[in-house]
């Protein structure tokens, strides 16, 4: 037996791989075969042939940022010209346009704006939930947050996300995770902070009682080891989060993505659909703690997203009405509802909207678009 077929065994009986099985894993082209694994693990998990997904909306409320993240397209500098603010009247149309169809999730992110005051983000939530109670703010990444520290007047990590989940804040994003490794983020994001920074909010976060979501991005020139690394080090905290017995399911999904290089200061190989969905089967192996795996449509497109359901995906995301962060960059896939439930279908999958807890509140199980069956069958 090969060691990729005695470690794809080990994990398919339910027991944990180790830093170095995920990093022989890394190294193997064997992806049919991780793949086949991954969706077997999945089931474990989601027997039911359901994938689901979230209608929700991307808000970015500012574009001014003083990170300077050398992969981003998105972001201005303080002082620019091209730099925004969008005006709370803007925000609250936006959120309204959204629960018009049946939305129920915001994912308000931004740049580290230096300019705005920690009230700004309190009072900002507060209107949104006396406006729009029903409404789940899916918003902030740790390294907003670390900036609403820094301008809180001295406020602790733990105050400044106490307040803003009693202000109106539901769950955090894991934005700006990239990779968790110091060496790769001292490379591309050199002012974003250290990866125990990131790491730092998100358990704070799960100790006050959010839930929150992993991320990671793969093609900045890190190592496997980095990659293995960054899986172990979201594994740990989970573990942590379900020892102490907090009032919080910490990471309720993981997401990956593919580093998109165009319109960006910094120059990298764009990897292909091979190597994410092997990132996508190796993190469902890896990450037996974590409940769901969300694909990621808007960098890779609907087609490499609907075969990623069958590499241990078993959530299609938002259907993102709005996004302006990768779309700088030059990606630009959309999907519309009506999209979102032809191409789930269409891998064999019933499509189900969901909520960002990952509760469904609506199966469409209608067969008003056929499976296709090819795609099923080699898949």
């Amino acid at each position: 037996m090969s060691s990729i077929d005695r470690i794809l065994e080990h994990a398919l009986a339910g027991n944990r791989i180790s830093l170095e099985d995920c990093i022989t894993l890394y190294e193997s082209d064997e992806i049919e075969k991780m793949g086949h694994a991954a969706n077997q693990i999945m089931l474990k998990h989601h027997p039911e042939p359901i994938t689901t997904f979230v209608i929700g909306r991307n808000v970015n409320y500012t574009n001014i940022c003083d990170v300077y993240c050398r992969f981003c397209a998105f972001y201005r500098a303080p002082g620019s010209k091209e730099g925004y603010v969008l005006p709370d009247d803007v925000i609250f149309q936006k959120i309204q346009e959204t629960i018009d169809v049946n939305g129920t999730e915001i994912l308000m992110q931004g740049g580290t704006n230096p300019d705005l005051p920690f009230t700004y983000y309190t009072n900002l939530l507060r209107e949104i939930k006396k406006r729009f109670p029903q409404i789940t703010m899916h918003s902030f990444s740790p390294a907003e947050i670390m900036k609403m520290k820094e301008v809180s007047n001295g406020l602790t990590l733990e105050e400044v996300v106490r307040a803003l989940h009693e202000a109106g804040l539901d769950s955090l994003p894991g934005g700006g995770a990239e990779i968790l490794d110091d060496r790769t983020r001292r490379k591309i994001s050199r002012l974003k902070g250290s990866w125990r920074d990131w790491m730092d909010v998100m358990q704070t976060a799960h100790r006050v009682g959010m839930h929150t979501t992993g991320t990671m991005v793969i093609g900045f020139g890190e190592s496997i080891e980095e990659r293995a690394l960054h899986l172990l080090r979201i594994r740990d905290a989970q573990d942590e989060c379900i020892a102490n017995g907090w009032n919080s399911p910490g990471f309720l999904a993981f997401i990956s993505w593919t580093f998109q290089p165009e319109n960006t200061n910094m120059k990298a190989e764009k990897l292909g659909a091979e190597d994410y969905l092997k990132n996508v089967a190796i993190s469902r192996i890896m990450l037996d703690n974590i409940p769901n795996f969300q694909s990621s449509w808007v960098t890779m497109g609907p087609e490499v997203g609907k075969l990623s359901l069958h590499y241990g995906c078993n959530d299609f995301g938002s259907t993102m009405i709005e996004e302006n962060v990768v779309s700088a960059a030059g990606t630009t896939h959309k999907v519309n509802i009506s999209s979102t439930l032809q191409i789930i279908r269409e891998a064999g999958k019933i499509p189900a909207q969901r909520n960002t807890k990952y509760e469904i509140l609506r199966v469409f199980d209608d067969a008003s678009v056929s499976v296709d069956k090819d795609f099923v069958m080699q898949n």
